[in-house]
């Protein structure tokens, strides 16, 4: 691709637009996506990180106009990835309150059927500074396929074997992404690796081709370059692709 910053034997990484990129790719090419998208929540307030007052602002890309741009900006590289999707594939979103009610929707318009709404539970989320509201503590990743006659793969044993035996259920506890996975810098919405690898290892199998179409800090890649899978990220920022670059490099199984 004319635009890849980085290659190696089983992964990609692109530096351009997202929606650009997403035209250009060949139909039912990928088995599964996982897209982190602006959640849009740069909103000129404040969040707390290390105990001190921070901007929640991310970033221009974390912008949107009107309510109207976000969901047609969500819809135009929702129905991108379905084409790249094959038939049985299915994509992993995650957002917050901010972005995912029009993701949600988005996806039904677009044609995909909804498999599983997952909570995501951190253990350790930042306080709130203004205890007006409840802290919030979850993000929502929604899981779906293609369309209702899909037959979507999903590692069921697997995944009941990692809880103890029994059914997993679709409220996942865990930590906020620890400094060990930060060493080569930080992006503000990185996911920690566990999360990515539950997400891979139960949708996916050895030797499936993933991509992440705003891939931040490649920790879909890394976690792909660790189960075995092959993996294209995606990214506008060269700040993020150079980092995301450096993980993939010292990625190790």
């Amino acid at each position: 691709m004319r635009d890849t910053f980085f290659k190696d034997e089983t992964s990609v990484l692109i530096l351009a637009d997202a929606l650009e990129t997403l035209e250009q790719m060949p139909s039912e090419y990928v088995d599964v996506i996982f897209a982190d998208p602006p959640y849009f929540l740069s909103n000129n307030g404040f969040t707390c990180k290390s105990g001190k007052a921070v901007s929640v602002n991310k970033g221009d890309w974390d912008k949107a106009s009107t309510l109207e741009d976000k969901h047609k900006f969500n819809r135009r590289w929702i129905n991108l990835c379905k084409r790249i999707l094959k038939p049985n594939g299915t994509i992993w979103i995650s957002g917050t309150l901010h972005n995912i009610y029009s993701v949600g929707m988005a996806l039904e318009q677009e044609g995909f059927k909804i498999i599983n709404n997952i909570t995501w539970q951190k253990t350790n989320p930042p306080p709130n500074l203004s205890c007006r509201y409840f802290t919030h503590s979850t993000e929502t990743i929604l899981w779906a396929k293609k369309n209702s006659s899909a037959k979507h793969y999903f590692n069921y044993e697997l995944m009941k074997e990692l809880n103890g035996g029994k059914q997993m259920k679709d409220v996942w506890t865990g930590a906020l992404t620890p400094q060990r996975e930060k060493i080569f810098g930080k992006h503000p919405t990185q996911k920690p690796l566990y999360l990515l690898e539950r997400i891979i290892l139960a949708s996916t199998r050895e030797g499936d081709l993933i991509m992440d179409c705003f891939c931040g800090s490649g920790t879909t890649g890394v976690a792909c370059k660790l189960l075995g899978r092959k993996f294209i990220g995606i990214d506008n920022n060269p700040e993020f692709i150079a980092l995301a670059k450096e993980r993939l490099i010292h990625a190790h199984a």
